[in-house]
């Protein structure tokens, strides 16, 4: 381990938190490795989701013109300021990156913006909404995930990982696994391995209004695993896609739609595609 995770936290009285999820990586060889693969180059500027003890850190610094950390946990800020193990080209700053504002990152880059995380899984799920949410800010994005979170944002129809990320992030990015990380490189192990995934946002790809329709469409569709997305789309779609009708005229709508598109009526969410999810939310967004 370089630097030795287990001396830092004893040295400093420091302490895992299971409520942040903290994984820490040990190896810089695995670090290295994640690196190579991000494929980021001398020219960027690369914003940095949990900076920890400067495994990804450092060798991102070594490859990169400039890193902006951004660290949530005070006693690890105060460990790294006090070391003075981050070189010049790297800037630390002690914030939430789920309450920071990605815009004024991307005023002060001037570009869109290049993003790495190993990221907690206590913040997995909100934080791939923000990306989602500041699509048109962001580049790209290199995140090591637990690995079941990975599988639900590359998840295929007809399965039980395909869900409400699933659709939203593929949507409006390309998303591609990049390589396992064994548990045996975090502390503290965690329970599953991770997975290294590229997230490639392509501002073009959907409208805002369209991606407003897609988003009430797809986590109506998917209220209830059990039910066909007509009756989950009845109960839960907002009235500004579905109309104040009643329950026979709304069910009459739907059927419409999913004929014109060539699906079934009793059809269930997680048997639509992406793209059949993109035109029947288009359907609705028309049709009101």
């Amino acid at each position: 381990m370089t630097p030795n995770t287990r001396d830092i936290l004893a040295g400093h009285g420091l302490a895992p938190s299971k409520k942040r999820g903290q994984n820490f990586l040990k190896h810089r060889s695995t670090a290295l490795r994640i690196v190579v693969q991000a494929g980021f180059s001398k020219e960027d500027h690369i914003i940095e989701v949990g900076v920890g003890f400067g495994a990804l850190t450092l060798c991102l610094a070594e490859r990169v013109s400039r890193v902006t950390g951004i660290e949530i946990d005070r006693g690890i800020v105060a460990y790294l300021e006090g070391s003075e193990l981050l070189p010049a080209n790297v800037e630390l700053l002690h914030q939430d990156i789920l309450k920071s504002d990605f815009s004024v990152f991307h005023k002060r880059i001037g570009r869109p913006l290049k993003i790495i995380s190993n990221l907690p899984y206590s913040i997995s799920n909100p934080f791939i909404f923000k990306l989602i949410d500041s699509r048109t800010l962001i580049d790209r994005a290199v995140l090591l995930l637990q690995k079941e979170m990975a599988e639900r944002l590359t998840a295929s129809p007809h399965s039980k990982e395909y869900g409400i990320p699933s659709v939203l992030l593929q949507s409006c990015a390309e998303v591609r696994p990049l390589m396992v990380v064994g548990a045996a490189e975090f502390h503290p192990r965690p329970q599953v391995d991770s997975s290294l995934i590229e997230i490639k946002f392509d501002p073009g790809r959907i409208t805002d209004d369209l991606f407003s329709a897609l988003r009430s469409t797809v986590r109506a569709a998917f209220s209830s695993r059990r039910k066909t997305l007509v009756n989950n789309l009845i109960a839960s779609l907002p009235a500004h896609l579905l109309g104040s009708a009643d329950k026979a005229q709304k069910r009459a709508l739907l059927v419409k739609g999913l004929a014109e598109h060539g699906l079934k009526p009793d059809i269930r969410a997680e048997n639509l595609t992406v793209k059949e999810f993109i035109a029947f939310s288009g359907y609705l967004l028309r049709s009101n």
